[in-house]
């Protein structure tokens, strides 16, 4: 078997080759773009041929950035676009494609590899672990009054009119400039979140809203006028179902999400992607207005350098663990000193006893600081040495706010 990169030329074999691989077909263009392999970048992409040169399997990476804890942005490779014939699973041609890939990316210089997991199953093995969390909130609107106390001492506001004063309806044609700005402004303060490069936009290649597909735009604006938020939703048979809600603070998302609760003729609101323990459920007169379901992994890590890994995001606690990580994929074990101070951290190999042992599926699970260290002991994933090494992995590892990311790719 050959594992190659593609060309410019290779574009429809490729294509063709993923949606056989998941008993599809592409879909028709239509007017405006929006085909999701569009954003594929050639140079990025494999493909698995037999020795007969039949194509059997496909992989990409796409080009994006993290933002860590900190607000510490860097080079992250999206894996996207796997699949393999349903005629050569189990025959070992995933397992290349990955060991290839990965060896090639930490090859490049580049030391972080994410994507979205088509099942849960599938990943772990390569040494992913599941590392931003995401839910979808329904709310009927006979029960959507919000009712957010003000805090206590904090003196009475004067009335500046009502949220929706501030908040324009555009049609997404209408503001693509203005929700690849907005976004990009969210993304770098958002731990978790990932960059989504012009091209995607000006492609339109993905999913709502940077699709062609028909929607209506919220568009929140400042006192002075400029765009710090939007929500993107569509309306059918009485159910307004929010894409994505971006705001640059929680005060902007209370004011987006008053504008779509009271919209005329609705019976419910659906928000999709909803951050774990986001404050809008406590701002409902009725706490139980909102029906949480869909609870899911989203963006999933891989660290290909530990050291860098570590020692690029920021860090609130400071203290030292010696980490013990097994990476049985790439056939590597290693133990390093994590040592944190003044919200920098220093990770170098040693051979001193462990405080945590961990495979690195694990550490891309705590890495962003969505998945507590100690849950993953509790849980029979990691084993702690000594007593306290938990707690104190937890308070290393936690992040300045909870990660997200709502980009599909």
């Amino acid at each position: 078997m050959e594992i190659r990169p593609t060309t410019d030329k290779d574009l429809d074999v490729f294509v063709d080759t993923v949606h056989a691989a998941f008993g599809r077909f592409p879909e028709t263009p239509i007017e405006g773009g929006g085909l999701w392999w569009s954003a594929l970048e050639p140079d990025r992409c494999l493909l698995a041929l037999t020795a007969d040169g039949r194509p059997v399997g496909t992989a990409a990476t796409h080009s994006f950035e993290l933002t860590l804890p900190g607000e510490t942005l860097v080079p992250a490779a999206g894996l996207t676009a796997v699949g393999v014939l349903p005629s050569h699973r189990r025959q070992g041609v995933l397992s290349a494609m990955m060991r290839h890939q990965l060896t090639e990316l930490r090859a490049c210089g580049e030391f972080l590899s994410v994507l979205l997991a088509s099942e849960a199953t599938i990943y772990g093995r390569f040494g992913y672990g599941p590392a931003t969390y995401t839910a979808r909130l329904t709310v009927p609107c006979h029960e959507a009054a919000l009712a957010v106390p003000r805090a206590r001492g904090v003196a009475d506001a004067p009335a500046t009119g009502s949220d929706n004063d501030s908040v324009e309806v555009l049609r997404r044609a209408e503001c693509g400039e203005i929700l690849e700005e907005v976004y990009d402004r969210y993304r770098r303060a958002q731990p978790g979140a990932l960059s989504r490069p012009h091209r995607w936009w000006a492609l339109r290649a993905g999913q709502p809203p940077i699709s062609p597909a028909p929607r209506y735009v919220a568009v929140h604006r400042d006192a002075v006028g400029v765009p710090d938020g939007y929500a993107s939703y569509s309306v059918e048979s009485g159910t307004l179902t929010v894409d994505e809600t971006i705001a640059t603070d929680d005060a902007v998302f209370t004011a987006l999400a008053r504008f779509v609760l009271g919209h005329d003729l609705v019976s419910q609101v659906v928000f999709q992607h909803v951050p774990p323990e986001h404050p809008l459920r406590w701002q409902f007169a009725d706490f139980r207005a909102g029906e949480v379901s869909g609870d899911m992994d989203w963006l999933w890590v891989r660290l290909l350098d530990v050291p860098r890994a570590l020692t690029a995001r920021g860090w609130f606690t400071d203290g030292e663990l010696v980490l013990d990580i097994d990476d049985p994929f790439l056939g590597e074990h290693d133990r390093y000193l994590l040592t944190v101070r003044d919200s920098k951290a220093d990770c170098v190999p040693t051979d001193r006893e462990p405080d945590l042992s961990l495979d690195i599926g694990d550490l891309g699970s705590i890495y962003l600081g969505g998945t507590a260290p100690s849950t993953l002991v509790r849980a029979g994933h990691i084993r702690a040495h000594r007593p306290g090494a938990a707690t104190l992995a937890d308070a290393l590892f936690r992040a300045d706010r909870s990660p997200h990311c709502l980009h599909w790719f």
